[in-house]
């Protein structure tokens, strides 16, 4: 009979699995019935094509970098939680769309930029924490990270449908609470970074 110890790696790994595939499942499913009834109220004015386009090249980004440099340099598994964090923020905006909370939920936008962007941070500090870095210096870099990413998704966004919305006045307010909402959720996940989530093996000079 075969240890209970050495199958709950593979029970683990076969969750993970099906939490990741489902989490990129449910993305592209979405996406999919966004394109396909773009006639729908709660699409119009979204700029769903470019989603439809992006949000599936940001889904490939862990498993392309695994593929191409690192599967055969390290010997730990795959990196599951980096991957299902990844995608889950674009998984959140396109629910929020599909379901039309964005126009119904006068503070789901505000919710999603401090959230979304504490989980992407999460994300990019899970990739920290692999390397000999100290506490200060991953935590700088994740900071560093969810503002720059959000100046960009703000700046996109702009360029993709603000400025020919009806939006456009109220514009500069709303880019200036997103930006400081994505800051503010940066923070909190660099340091659950630091905290909670480093490692005890990790080094913390």
């Amino acid at each position: 009979m075969r240890p209970l110890a050495s199958t709950a790696p593979r029970r683990k790994h076969r969750i993970a699995l099906a939490v990741d595939v489902g989490v990129k499942a449910a993305l592209i499913g979405l996406l999919l019935f966004a394109v396909v009834r773009s006639d729908l109220p709660q699409f119009a004015g979204k700029a769903m094509t470019s989603r439809a386009i992006a949000y599936p090249v940001a889904a490939l980004i862990v498993p392309a970098v695994w593929w191409l440099f690192l599967r055969r340099r390290t010997a730990s598994t795959y990196p599951y939680a980096i991957d299902i964090l990844v995608v889950l923020p674009f998984l959140i905006d396109t629910v929020g769309n599909a379901a039309d909370l964005y126009d119904t939920i006068s503070w789901w936008d505000d919710l999603n930029h401090f959230v979304n962007w504490a989980i992407l941070v999460a994300a990019f500090g899970q990739v920290l924490i692999r390397l000999p870095l100290d506490k200060l210096t991953v935590a700088s870099l994740s900071i560093g990270f969810g503002a720059l990413t959000a100046i960009l998704w703000e700046l996109v966004e702009y360029w993709a449908f603000v400025r020919h919305s009806d939006e456009l006045d109220t514009a500069y307010t709303d880019t200036l609470g997103d930006l400081a909402l994505g800051l503010g959720g940066s923070v909190c996940a660099a340091l659950l970074t630091v905290t909670l989530l480093w490692p005890k093996r990790g080094r913390s000079r």
